[in-house]
């Protein structure tokens, strides 16, 4: 079901939640593959691992085209969305192909007002007040804060100030440790990717990759800070 633009601000209603896997896991691995063929065998160990969402980016070629059978193959146990969209022409495309949620670098205007004519939960890109604000205004389902490494997880805090329902998701240069800083810090999600998929779309070992992938989840995981705090 489609929902009307509201180029001025979206409310409540307009404002799409992320998909519940994804929400629940707190963890986006952000797949930048050679090819889309080399996507299946790394999702396949990623998802084994308990990874419950990913980013099929559009600088690896073939992604429109591979995506409606990786959504058919995983995505009855996890999110398959769709990374570095830039036009709204690519929100139609990635919305026809089963997409589950949008990711942008950038903050462009137009793409995410189609995203939310198409229902579409969307990520859209930035890294100042203003960029963050004129995308979370047109009914972001969360903005992701990028490159997250040049501002830290104190961010969260400085942006809750004006915007105190704001909801964050880092992307770039997250490795391990600043994701359970992101998501103690009330990030939504983290966006990871070389810190998780290090070499594996370069023939690395699928074996460290499910053991890095583990330790992401376990890290990531909603119940994750009551468990260390129990402990």
């Amino acid at each position: 079901m489609s929902h009307p633009s509201t180029p001025a601000s979206a409310g409540a209603s307009e404002r799409p939640d992320l998909p519940a896997r994804t929400l629940q896991s707190r963890l986006i691995a952000v797949m930048r593959a050679q090819r889309a063929e080399d996507y299946a065998p790394v999702i396949e160990v990623l998802a084994a691992a308990g990874v419950r969402s990913f980013e099929l980016t559009l600088t690896t070629p073939g992604t429109f085209e591979a995506l409606p059978g990786l959504v058919e193959r995983f995505g009855a146990e996890a999110d398959m969305g769709v990374g570095t969209v830039t036009t709204p022409e690519q929100v139609d495309l990635a919305a026809d192909a089963g997409a589950h949620y949008l990711v942008t670098p950038v903050s462009v205007l137009p793409v995410m007002d189609r995203a939310v004519e198409r229902g579409l939960p969307a990520i859209p890109g930035g890294l100042t007040p203003t960029e963050l604000h004129s995308t979370w205004s047109r009914g972001a389902a969360a903005v992701k804060v990028f490159p997250a490494s040049a501002v830290g997880a104190g961010y969260v805090k400085d942006l809750r100030g004006p915007f105190p329902d704001m909801r964050v998701v880092p992307s770039g240069g997250v490795d391990l440790e600043a994701a359970q800083a992101w998501l103690a810090a009330g990030a939504e999600a983290v966006s990871v990717g070389g810190p998780l998929l290090g070499d594996a779309f370069k023939g690395g070992d699928l074996d460290a990759l499910a053991e890095r992938a583990r330790t992401f989840v376990a890290a990531c995981a909603r119940d994750a800070g009551a468990a260390g705090a129990q402990a």
